[in-house]
């Protein structure tokens, strides 16, 4: 990561502002930890999602739903910077071009991988495939758990959000939008 040192110097200010003492074995490398994880963390910054669709397009009849279910999100709030976690459901319906299914979770990753809230998360996964692969439509569902909720604040650990997004048939139609909810209740 580019900014690394001056990560690592943040950090270090904040164990010292919390009361801390920097130079403490366990935590003399703790700044340089830290940097490295929100390099991992926040990667996304540095992806983008056209890159990852546009080199695995490929045209095919299919014109049946494609769903990639359970796929696992983990992301930081926006907010307080801690972690939200849990999984997306991805579904499009081909219009002439379909994409190789490894790369939907990849996508899910480049926007993930972000500063994030969970509403505009769902909508930039949804976004990012009707543009690439200008489907009949698609259909996002995000089911997370907030760190921000859970171990602060409301102090709720059981709770989790779901967001969905929808374009095309699945916003038009109720008969396409049940079937994929229907889908995704299959081996639960």
């Amino acid at each position: 990561m580019e900014n690394q040192k001056t990560i690592e110097m943040a950090v270090e200010q904040i164990l010292a502002a919390v009361g801390e003492n920097p130079q403490r074995e366990g935590l003399l490398k703790t700044p340089e930890r830290v940097a490295k994880a929100y390099g991992h963390l926040l990667k996304g910054y540095e992806e983008s999602a056209d890159d990852v669709l546009n080199g695995a397009i490929f045209h095919e009849s299919y014109s049946e739903m494609v769903i990639v279910k359970d796929i696992e999100i983990y992301s930081l709030c926006e907010h307080h910077m801690l972690p939200f976690f849990g999984k997306a459901h991805v579904a499009y319906i081909p219009d002439g071009k379909i994409v190789g299914l490894s790369k939907i979770p990849r996508v899910v990753d480049v926007f993930s991988r972000r500063l994030q809230v969970q509403e505009r998360l769902t909508i930039e996964i949804r976004d990012s495939i009707q543009k690439a692969l200008n489907p009949v439509g698609v259909a996002v569902v995000l089911d997370c758990h907030h760190l921000c909720m859970q171990m602060r604040g409301v102090s709720k650990q059981h709770s989790s959000t779901m967001t969905s997004a929808y374009s095309g048939l699945f916003l038009t139609s109720d008969t396409t939008r049940k079937e994929f909810v229907s889908l995704l209740q299959l081996n639960k």
